[in-house]
């Protein structure tokens, strides 16, 4: 028996989609706050020393964090071409916007305090800002328009084609679901970045975050609702016309697909994923209590349990539709039909098994050298080896 063998196909391939799940739900929980900072920056600090304080809470850990966000694009690129084919080719003017403001954020950690100018310093703070709330928001936008279904349709050669000009494929992308599901976003982790800091940094930057969190956690709530109602009355599903076959080939063209009804109808197929918003709301509203109580750790608890849940719902209601056709249907990627060989995906599951657990562990002793809070001491006696 081949080696890969010892795993069916179709159970390699939700695997897989487990795992991607995973690796961006971990690029939320810590890049998340990263990004929460940087779009909250402004508006905590209102002296040079405080935003310091600030930038620093996530100057050690910003870096490693963004592994997640590596491994998540490199499971795309090798466990599912087809997907990061068509996603990259339809959202390339939106990942481009997103990489631009990413790329603000190490230049600004690293020139920002070159220069005692107010004026230099004011400006990579907001470069720092856009930083982190743009790409907060964008990636929302991307997952609203993800359950809409994306505009594409595969060539019997599955080269993925686009209708409409390149700047009119990114303002298509600017609609009001999409942009109700970036409030979602970018609101879930202002509030991520709020419970962050309240962790670990003093009073007056700590009681800052902590008003602007509160605030930004009720949004959070009252518009993930909104999404699902919507979800639920005006967006339409997707759904197989016949049984799918989960250990068939990886082309999209051989199923058959009907755009119609509701993506609810997951929820009364497989009950037990009502599970996922539940956390999205009790993590969230949680969050906001303990905001308010002023607990520190177990409101980032809370804040990550529910941008697990949020992120979790897409995922387990869509399931096993991964990036949907609004064009043609047929050309829908799913689960069963977007991967990449049986060999190629068991020996990533191998290599996977061997280097996750030492990232998280590597992660765990990381955060435990660096527990603490960041006090103006800190930055000011280390003026010149700090950010």
């Amino acid at each position: 028996m081949i080696l890969h063998e010892l795993i069916d196909i179709e159970i390699l391939r939700v695997i897989w989609w487990a795992l991607l799940g995973v690796l961006l739900i971990g690029f939320a929980l810590t890049d998340g706050f990263d990004m929460g900072v940087g779009a909250l920056l402004p508006f905590v600090g209102k002296t040079d020393v405080e935003r310091r304080i600030a930038i620093n809470t996530i100057g050690p850990v910003w870096e490693g964090n963004q592994v997640w966000f590596i491994l998540g694009g490199g499971a795309i690129f090798a466990a599912w071409p087809p997907l990061y084919a068509v996603s990259f080719s339809g959202f390339y003017l939106a990942m481009f916007v997103v990489l631009a403001a990413l790329i603000l954020r190490p230049v600004g950690f690293k020139y920002r305090s070159k220069r005692d100018s107010q004026s230099w310093r004011n400006g990579w703070d907001w470069a720092l800002f856009i930083g982190g709330a743009v790409p907060a928001l964008i990636f929302g936008v991307a997952v609203g328009n993800v359950l809409q279904g994306v505009p594409f349709h595969l060539t019997d050669s599955l080269m993925p084609m686009y209708d409409g000009t390149f700047y009119g494929k990114f303002l298509g992308l600017l609609n009001p679901f999409a942009l109700l599901a970036g409030v979602v976003s970018l609101s879930m982790l202002l509030m991520h970045g709020a419970a962050w800091l309240s962790l670990k940094a003093e009073d007056p930057v700590k009681g800052r975050a902590t008003r602007i969190g509160t605030v930004a956690g009720i949004v959070a709530f009252a518009s993930y609702a909104l999404a699902g109602v919507w979800l639920a009355l005006g967006v339409d599903g997707y759904s197989f016309v016949n049984a799918a076959v989960t250990d068939g080939p990886a082309n999209p063209l051989h199923s058959e697909v009907f755009k119609g009804g509701s993506w609810m109808a997951a929820y009364g197929a497989r009950p037990w994923i009502i599970v996922a918003p539940i956390m999205g709301f009790a993590g969230i509203a949680m969050a906001v209590l303990g905001l308010r109580a002023g607990r520190e750790v177990s409101t980032l608890l809370w804040s990550k349990l529910g941008i697990t849940g949020i992120i979790s719902s897409v995922g387990l209601t869509m399931f096993p539709f991964i990036l949907p056709s609004s064009k043609d249907p047929n050309s829908s990627l799913t689960v069963w039909d977007s991967s990449s060989s049986h060999q190629t995906l068991f020996v990533m599951l191998v290599m996977t098994a061997i280097f996750m657990p030492l990232i998280l562990a590597y992660t765990a002793w990381v955060y435990k050298v660096l527990w603490g809070k960041v006090t103006e001491a800190d930055v000011t006696e280390n003026s010149h080896s700090v950010y």
